[in-house]
């Protein structure tokens, strides 16, 4: 983004976040329909709701943006600048009165990402993260902590059932037999913990890119590494699988045994 200015583009992260906010604080803890969709993920009017409100501010802001979201899917995904939103993220966690789910965005700029932001509506927490800077939560700087070997590290992920073949499952139980400790829920919270120094490694599959580019700017401007499963950056089409570690040392050799 050398020569451009990123202001426009961080205020309007921040609306969308704020639009989404009371939209599914409002519905936090109520009954509310739920429908599965086709990927078994459940979804229910809240999801819908605020991601058509990040869509009308995107579209009233940058018409010539595309935008890719969770529930509505693709417009005008050849433009240079794609928003790419998670309206909630752990629609599970949402679901079951759980204060863990988050709204996701990102900004591509020619399929990378440039800007990342998780929005936590019930917590308040906000962690901001944008291409060369330093990562923020709630304004303040944050950094990921040192943790260059697994027996130090505290792993997380979503759940273990995203392992769903026998060399997945091996992948991560390879990781999980070697670290201090491991956890499970939180979704994209869990990247907001790398990269504020409490967790120390994340690692997941059968994800899409809406879950998980809005994170990259976010570890990597708090000092950490995420990638693929083969150590390549994320981008449009990059696949299913994500690791992200705080110390790029601890990254290097988790890799080692996926």
């Amino acid at each position: 983004m050398a020569g451009v200015d990123r202001r426009p583009f961080i205020a309007l992260a921040g609306r969308i976040a704020d639009a989404c906010r009371p939209i599914l604080r409002r519905n936090y803890r109520r009954r509310l329909d739920v429908t599965v969709k086709a990927d078994s993920s459940p979804v229910t009017e809240a999801d819908r709701e605020a991601e058509r409100a990040a869509r009308q501010i995107i579209a009233k802001a940058f018409p010539e943006h595309g935008i890719f979201g969770e529930e509505f899917g693709r417009e005008r995904a050849d433009a240079r600048h794609v928003w790419i939103i998670d309206p909630l993220d752990g629609t599970r966690a949402f679901v079951t009165g759980r204060p863990t789910f988050g709204t996701v965005i990102a900004l591509l700029e020619d399929g990378l990402p440039i800007l990342g932001l998780i929005d936590m509506p019930v917590l308040g927490d906000r962690w901001l993260g944008v291409a060369g800077e330093r990562t923020t939560l709630n304004g303040e700087a944050v950094s990921s902590r040192a943790c260059p070997d697994l027996g130090g590290a505290y792993l997380s992920t979503t759940s273990p059932a995203m392992f769903d073949t026998p060399d997945k499952l091996a992948a991560f139980e390879a990781l999980r037999a070697r670290a201090r400790s491991t956890t499970y829920g939180g979704d994209c919270y869990q990247y907001g913990m790398v990269a504020t120094g409490f967790l120390d490694l994340v690692v997941e599959c059968g994800l899409v890119e809406y879950d998980y580019l809005g994170l990259v700017p976010i570890v990597m401007g708090a000092g950490g590494r995420v990638t693929d499963w083969q150590g390549q950056e994320l981008r449009m089409g990059s696949g299913d699988r994500v690791i992200a570690a705080g110390d790029p040392k601890l990254h290097e050799l988790a890799l080692s045994l996926l």
